[in-house]
């Protein structure tokens, strides 16, 4: 249970944050990480009327604190009982470099371009045809593409920056291409395969005289988003299996599910901080990536 306390002794306590007994400071940062993200305002406002580097530093990593284990939370709760939202999985990761983020302001983004493709499509035509049209609003009226210059920045991985710049990593681009695609009602889930990330479109009709991947899933082909939602087969994915001397796995082929998914962007950032030096986020991804086995 938090604890409560009332003004006058939250002024009190913002007065002890420079407090050189360490142990004191302490037990103010824990009263204070208890009380969580409505404090924050409160050690802002203290923060800019305040000319104390020191205290400035120490309030900045409080602040970093709390947002950090309040992201845990949202996460763990995230994990537990709403993994079927992946957008909202999404947000919850972008709010670990972003916390002030929005989720309004996401779906209004995602919505224009639902909206976009909406208006272009027809059901009448086949699959993959409402694919070509999918891909044509996607790539050619918004923009997106494969970030291939710098593919492993932090920025690859969060949906407000790749929604921004348009561009992002394999795994970034087909969760927001999924997502878009839910929307409009077409059966289009993430594969989770070895050093590439993939798109599957599932036939809800299925059609015994079909020959499908797996029969199980009814899968008709595959999309690659990080390149332009090419259309492809099962034997191109084992032609890229052979050339990464893998042996095939049914993993490689089917729908993963959404939790796969965050995990990955997850190991995606730990490679991306690791590679930049960042040992504080290495450190605080691999927590994550924690709370995602548990």
């Amino acid at each position: 249970m938090k604890n409560t306390f009332n003004d006058a002794e939250i002024k009190a306590m913002l007065k002890l944050l420079d407090d050189e007994d360490e142990n004191i400071y302490q037990s103010i940062e824990r009263h204070f990480l208890e009380m969580g993200r409505e404090i924050i305002p409160r050690l802002e406002e203290y923060w800019s009327n305040s000319f104390d580097a020191v205290l400035q530093s120490r309030i900045e990593k409080l602040v970093h604190k709390i947002q950090f284990e309040s992201l845990k939370n949202d996460l763990h709760f995230w994990h537990t009982t709403e993994s079927d939202d992946l957008l909202k999985g999404l947000i919850i990761i972008s709010r670990y470099q972003y916390p002030d983020l929005k989720e309004q302001t996401i779906k209004n983004q995602l919505n224009e371009i639902s909206g976009a493709i909406a208006s272009q499509l027809d059901y009448h035509l086949i699959p993959t045809e409402r694919i070509k049209i999918f891909n044509q609003v996607f790539y050619n009226i918004y923009g997106f593409n494969g970030n291939t210059v710098n593919f492993h920045a932090p920025q690859n991985s969060f949906i407000n920056t790749v929604l921004e710049s348009k561009k992002g990593s394999p795994i970034l681009l087909c969760a927001i291409y999924s997502i878009l695609a839910t929307e409009n009602n077409l059966p289009v889930f993430g594969v989770n395969i070895p050093e590439h990330f993939i798109l599957c479109y599932k036939d809800s009709f299925a059609n015994p005289e079909h020959h499908y991947t797996y029969p199980e899933y009814n899968i008709l082909f595959y999309i690659n988003a990080f390149s332009k939602g090419n259309i492809f087969s099962k034997t191109d994915i084992d032609t890229f299996l052979q050339k990464l001397n893998l042996q095939p796995q049914k993993s490689f082929y089917v729908p993963c599910t959404n939790t796969d998914i965050i995990k990955r962007i997850l190991r995606n950032l730990h490679y991306s901080f690791t590679k930049s030096g960042d040992a504080q986020s290495v450190h605080e991804i691999e927590q994550l990536l924690t709370l995602m086995e548990e």
